[in-house]
């Protein structure tokens, strides 16, 4: 990427000086390391702290993006190419370096498969321009680098390293972000997918203690969280495919592993509640799983936004295999695996029922709808909490029959209009895009600055909820009520 800077700008961190670049009046750090990066013996374990340097570091360009295949929300000309294990790194925007200025931490989304800070789709300059807010995206390992789970097969191997990536990244942002002008104290996580299924399990974690004052969690993926137990079974299964120890994987071609846990992401989807890919509760860093840490009262009391779309499962229902269940096969054997008793009940909620549109609701609900509903439920009893569902659909999106899909309200809170994913959605540019990404950018700085006056708190007795519309929002009680208690028990 061909970076076009009016100046140069200086950040002295605490560990070194870094230059950056200032471009519309923002201060823009690129491709800056928040971590030792895991390559060589560093390969599956745990992300170690930087040694300062002397001199001054040029972050002016991007570092590589994890180690992945195509997706759909990458693949612009101005998005990364180069792919790296040594993919630990972070971008930096900032309005105004001499300041103390609230910060919005953004972990990308992508099924702990696909995705990177570093794409144009959640560029930060504008979140940085119009709130005056610090906003710091957060690259971290993905596939079977980061998002499989290996922490069982012995000493040279640490649990959830994605996670622990993310812990380091606000380490990193805790110690150094005065520097960019931005407030320790103030700082606001927030992700889509599984980088809000990674927010949820951060307010699980005793080790994001104090790294973090609010949270925002767009499209949570809970069922991307399994026990210990099922990520030894799914490790086991992969070294039997690749047919070597333990021992040999950190020398093993990248290609190679990653060739392997495709497959078994294939077979996971088929045959587990859960995807190969993800986050595992049960050990040191994530003792429960979120929503049980919320119904102990465990996780961090911070002011939380969560909320979902009103079609999240439309867009997988074109993969093949379909990633989530919405085919009739996929309904049934959610239910055989999962809970053989509950699916007359649920499916009540669902007419209809073999049709297009309840499989694609059934779908949405199993990943995101009900668990998204029962942490909320339980998060709700101790700490202020806003709850949302996001209605609006574009022109496209109705063309091709997927509504308010999964993703689509990233590029109206990040205003990333002329980015690949925005391009796609709206065809007929910025000009004609309605007061809805206003309206929610808006929201998402008012609350990391201080609260949002207009948006009652969530409770289990009324269960208020933002329903974002295209020209206007409603604040309506439990909109989903029907379906809500249809899954009351299995989350």
């Amino acid at each position: 990427m061909s970076v076009v800077a009016e100046q140069t700008t200086i950040a002295h961190t605490s560990l070194g000086r870094l230059r950056g670049t200032v471009e519309g009046g923002v201060g823009v750090w690129r491709g800056v390391d928040y971590a030792q990066q895991p390559i060589g013996d560093k390969r599956f374990l745990a992300p170690q702290p930087l040694w300062p340097w002397t001199g001054v570091r040029d972050a002016i360009d991007h570092g590589p993006l994890p180690p992945q295949g195509r997706s759909f929300v990458g693949g612009g000309r101005d998005d990364p190419k180069i792919r790296d294990e040594a993919c630990l790194t972070l971008t930096v925007w900032s309005p105004d370096t001499s300041g103390s200025l609230p910060v919005m931490v953004w972990i990308p989304g992508g099924a702990f498969v696909y995705g990177a800070g570093q794409l144009q789709l959640y560029n930060g300059s504008r979140l940085a321009a119009n709130g005056n807010v610090v906003v710091v995206n957060v690259t971290y390992r993905l596939g079977v680098f980061g998002g499989f789970e290996l922490g069982d097969l012995g000493d040279g191997f640490d649990d959830n390293l994605c996670l622990r990536d993310q812990i380091a990244a606000l380490r990193w942002v805790r110690d150094n972000i005065d520097a960019f002008g931005g407030d320790p104290a103030r700082v606001t996580v927030f992700g889509e997918s599984a980088g809000a299924t990674s927010v949820l399990a951060l307010l699980a974690s005793p080790a994001a203690r104090g790294l973090f004052a609010r949270a925002i969690a767009q499209s949570p993926a809970l069922p991307l969280i399994a026990d210990r137990d099922t990520r030894a079974r799914q490790a086991r299964r992969f070294l039997h495919q690749l047919g070597v120890g333990a021992e040999v994987l950190k020398s093993l071609p990248q290609r190679q592993l990653r060739r392997a846990a495709g497959r078994l992401q294939l077979e996971s989807a088929e045959q587990t509640p859960t995807l190969a890919y993800g986050l595992t509760h049960g050990v040191e860093l994530l003792p429960q799983h979120p929503i049980d840490a919320a119904r102990a009262g465990a996780t961090l009391p911070v002011p939380l936004i969560i909320g979902t779309n009103s079609h999240e499962a439309s867009m997988f229902a074109w993969g093949k295999p379909p990633m989530l269940p919405t085919t009739p096969e996929g309904v049934e054997g959610y239910f055989r695996r999962r809970a053989p008793q509950a699916r007359d009940r649920v499916l009540a909620a669902y007419p209809g029922f073999p049709r297009r549109n309840s499989l694609v609701a059934f779908g949405s609900d199993a990943m995101f709808g009900a668990p998204t509903w029962a942490f909320s439920d339980a998060y709700s009893e101790h700490a202020p909490t806003h709850v949302y569902r996001f209605d609006h659909t574009t022109w496209t999106l109705k063309v091709l029959g997927l509504g308010a899909t999964h993703g689509s309200e990233i590029v109206h809170i990040q205003h990333s209009y002329g980015s690949y994913l925005g391009r796609k959605l709206h065809p007929l540019g910025r000009r004609v895009q309605p007061s809805v990404g206003r309206r929610m950018q808006r929201t998402w700085l008012d609350f990391a600055t201080a609260e949002v006056a207009d948006w009652p708190h969530y409770d289990v007795e009324q269960r208020l909820t933002r329903v974002i519309r295209s020209a206007r929002d409603e604040t309506v009680s439990d909109p989903d009520a029907v379906r809500r208690t249809a899954w009351e028990g299995l989350y």
